[in-house]
């Protein structure tokens, strides 16, 4: 709670300097933390049902509106939606939980094919982002089943996601190698790494204090026709970078951090932390080259998993359950 109040108090004060709107962010925060609260009691009362029953509506939500991010011209490589992607790897690593959860055989089994039924709904989407993060969230879970402790596969997780960020810091910086360089930002739209550069630019001139949430797209030295509809620089990395400064960038990095450590501590079994580990990675991994935050429908999905692979289930007598 302190953090999110600090990632919370933090862009109020941003905003307050150079007049932005703080209002996305303070609704990103709200949304997670009301999704943790609910996943911790939901998990400690329904280990089983609530992640099966949030899995259920994920896929629902990604079949139902699959177009949840209109008009993306520069959405390549993420397909029409990168929070579509990330809804799918949620929903994914949910049935996996769930199974990890159940102590019934067929249950599992069920849960598993689920899980298995999400992966090629990516494709089907048209997201393939969404359907190779699901597989990997799956492909984690059943090899979670065999990791004999927890520390290092979440220490494996974190590094990923650094070298994620470290590469999409890179690419925006132009600081890759030329042949590096041209094979990943080939993999992105010339429209996408401008909105990257230009953000790091913004940056570069004010890391201390950013330029005020919300601000991008007012203050970006972009022509309009080249900004997205949305005004943001499809990286949650880079606009809180541009927008927030570095404190910003920090309290970001802390908060994703913290729920490592949070399911490093976690008294569920090792698979069921491993999971939503990997879950809750792969939707930082599409963050960092897209705008998947900037839906509630991810946030609330991510505070809520976050809160079943934390919960302790209610053993009924008072004592702790056995794992």
């Amino acid at each position: 709670m302190v953090l999110l109040g600090a990632c919370a108090g933090w862009s109020l004060i941003t905003a307050a300097a150079h007049d932005g709107r703080p209002e996305g962010m303070l609704l990103a925060v709200l949304a997670v933390a009301a999704g943790y609260a609910v996943g911790r009691v939901s998990g400690t009362l329904l280990p089983v049902a609530a992640p099966c029953a949030g899995a259920v509506a994920g896929l629902a939500l990604a079949v139902a509106l699959p177009d949840v991010s209109p008009g993306a011209p520069y959405a390549a490589p993420l397909g029409r939606a990168g929070a579509t992607a990330a809804v799918l790897a949620l929903a994914t690593g949910a049935a996996c939980c769930a199974a990890w959860a159940t102590p019934v055989p067929a249950l599992r089994l069920g849960l598993r094919a689920l899980a298995a039924v999400i992966v090629p709904a990516g494709a089907a989407l048209g997201s393939p982002a969404g359907c190779a993060v699901s597989a990997a969230v799956l492909l984690c879970s059943l090899a979670a089943g065999s990791t004999p402790g927890r520390g290092a596969g979440l220490a494996a997780l974190a590094a990923a996601a650094a070298l994620v960020a470290g590469t999409t810091w890179a690419i925006a910086a132009d600081g890759l190698p030329d042949a590096l360089a041209g094979a990943l930002a080939g993999r992105f739209t010339p429209q996408r790494l401008q909105l990257w550069r230009e953000a790091l630019r913004l940056a570069g001139r004010d890391g201390g204090l950013g330029v005020g949430p919300g601000r991008f797209g007012e203050v970006s030295g972009m022509t309009p026709q080249a900004l997205p509809s949305d005004g943001k620089p499809h990286s949650a990395l880079l606009q809180q970078a541009a927008e927030q400064g570095f404190l910003g960038v920090t309290l970001l990095a802390a908060a994703f951090c913290w729920v490592l450590h949070a399911l490093w501590r976690s008294a569920r079994p090792t698979p069921v932390a491993l999971t939503a580990g990997a879950a809750l990675t792969a939707v930082a991994v599409l963050a960092m080259s897209g705008n998947a935050l900037s839906f509630t429908a991810v946030t609330v999905g991510a505070g809520l998993l976050a809160g079943w692979a934390t919960a302790r289930p209610w053993a009924g007598d008072g004592t702790q359950p056995e794992w």
